[in-house]
């Protein structure tokens, strides 16, 4: 069994979010509209990983499962050789999805009217789990410089005087695709300890840091900034498993951790999927190869479009991503409203995710999803062109 990445599946009819739900999520019903907006990629899952699903079904029996010692050695045995990080097993705890385990210890760790930070433009979801738990999300704008995107270390310092509890950091950031470099979260870290401030950081995206980039997981932090972190990671967006709900979240402070292992039970999570873990243990300890393959071919999606765009539609403006598929395009050149750029988009039959949904400092630019046959970006791009050219 083999991947190609080129080939052009159909996905409607399957369940999709992306192509089956664009008329329950976003109002918008027509059958020839392109969908670039979820961040879940068009292509199957490592032929290793399918393999291993496929027996595990032949075997029939789903009663309650655990993880196994092969669940845990894949792990740790992923962050050392594919990262250079060495992790006791000990530090791991597993979630049933990245934001559930967020929002339990956003309920854990702060109280209704508490402050949390994040940095935007930034994941919607993480100021929705926020505000649904009465939280109070307060934004730390990204400094940005011709397209490139750094941190406002003075502002969110700010941010903590205020009293802010909670810093959810992304790691790499989605959407604007910076891998940030190690002193950059040393500065971040530093701050967090100085004013007693949680730092959460999801990085399910360090897997897909694009080739002649770095991901550094803040687990490679100096052992005395580990003791408010927490680290969510997951299989799912670089091997393809969104839907088979299981994440990790790595927690080096032994009490941290044991009051979240309290707070999963609470919730009667302490069961787990049999798939997700066969399909995630399957996916570290076989496909290395082919991730390699796959981040390649994101390139090359990536570098089609850059050169589109330079080429066809110079009025836009596009950095390309350090990790992930996602391309953070700045569109405010156009002079068009967020109402209008989305209105023109959907008329030439593509839907993008509105930069307005990502904070205050994102209106005016769209993110497209570059995980996809090139073919499926080829149209992507025209009628890109049509739309806005």
């Amino acid at each position: 069994m083999t991947t190609s990445f080129d080939h052009v599946y159909d996905r409607r009819q399957s369940g999709s979010v992306k192509w089956d739900f664009m008329e329950e999520k976003l109002g918008l019903g027509s059958d020839d509209l392109l969908p670039m907006w979820v961040s879940d990629y068009d292509f199957k899952a490592p032929p290793a990983v399918i393999e291993a699903l496929e027996s595990r079904i032949q075997h029939g029996i789903f009663g309650y499962a655990e993880r196994s010692d092969d669940y845990y050695q894949a792990v740790t045995n992923w962050y050392q050789h594919q990262h250079q990080i060495a992790i006791d097993r000990q530090w791991i705890t597993t979630v049933h999805g990245v934001l559930p385990g967020l929002s339990m210890l956003i309920q854990m760790l702060t109280k209704e009217g508490d402050s949390i930070v994040m940095q935007t433009p930034g994941y919607g979801s993480f100021k929705k789990i926020s505000e649904f738990n009465q939280r109070v999300i307060v934004e730390n704008p990204l400094l940005e410089v011709n397209g490139h995107y750094s941190m406002d270390l003075d502002h969110l310092e700010s941010c903590f005087q205020a009293g802010a509890k909670v810093l959810i950091f992304c790691n790499p950031h989605n959407p604007v695709g910076r891998a940030w470099s190690f002193d950059e979260m040393v500065a971040i870290a530093d701050l967090c300890d100085k004013y007693g401030v949680w730092l959460l950081s999801d990085e399910i995206w360090g897997d897909l840091a694009m080739p002649n980039h770095q991901y550094i997981s803040a687990l490679s932090l100096p052992v005395h900034l580990q003791h408010r972190l927490v680290v969510a990671t997951a299989a799912s967006k670089a091997f393809g498993l969104s839907s088979l709900r299981i994440s990790n979240f790595i927690i080096p402070n032994d009490g941290l951790r044991q009051q979240f292992v309290r707070r999963l039970d609470a919730h009667g999570m302490d069961v787990y999927n049999s798939l997700a873990m066969c399909a995630a243990t399957a996916a570290y300890q076989t496909s290395h190869s082919w991730l390699e393959a796959l981040k390649g071919y994101l390139q090359a999606n990536i570098d089609y479009l850059a050169d589109f765009i330079a080429k066809e539609l110079p009025q836009l403006r596009f950095n390309k991503p350090e990790a992930g598929y996602l391309a953070w395009v700045d569109c405010k050149a156009l002079g068009l409203d967020d109402v209008e750029l989305e209105a023109k988009l959907v008329e030439a039959g593509i839907v993008a995710s509105m930069g307005a949904g990502f904070g205050t400092n994102g209106s005016g630019f769209i993110r497209l999803n570059l995980g996809c046959p090139q073919a499926t970006l080829i149209e992507a791009c025209g009628r890109l062109k049509r739309a806005l050219g």
